[in-house]
């Protein structure tokens, strides 16, 4: 797994690209840096860029579901950028677990998502 993580307008918006198959050490580099992001602002943004993503082991999803619970309330908006339906289908799948804005990007829309991710 490639997962590069980026701070934008001081760490109120975070970018996150992930490649190939998510695992629990991905989530020890993100969820550290996220939660002291969000103790200092409140709410925060994500822009979440998919590229060759084959999904989570099994500790990655169990990490998954245990951010989304503990931070169902801290994510303000959530672009979701990627470039097939099954990611498409990440931003509708994720509704349940966030009362963050969600919305799904083609690849070809980085801009796009983050221009809607960082707008007032």
């Amino acid at each position: 797994m490639s997962t590069s993580v980026t701070e934008v307008d001081g760490g109120k918006t975070i970018e996150v690209h992930l490649t190939g198959k998510l695992s629990g050490a991905d989530y020890e580099h993100f969820v550290p840096l996220t939660e002291h992001r969000i103790e200092q602002y409140g709410k925060i943004r994500l822009l979440v860029v998919f590229s060759d993503f084959h999904g989570w082991d099994a500790e990655a999803l169990w990490d998954d579901i245990k951010f989304d619970v503990k931070h169902f309330n801290d994510i303000e908006r959530l672009a979701v950028v990627g470039d097939s339906r099954w990611e498409k289908g990440m931003s509708v799948f994720c509704r349940p677990f966030t009362t963050a804005k969600i919305k799904y990007f083609d690849t070809s829309h980085l801009a796009d998502a983050r221009a809607w991710v960082n707008e007032n």
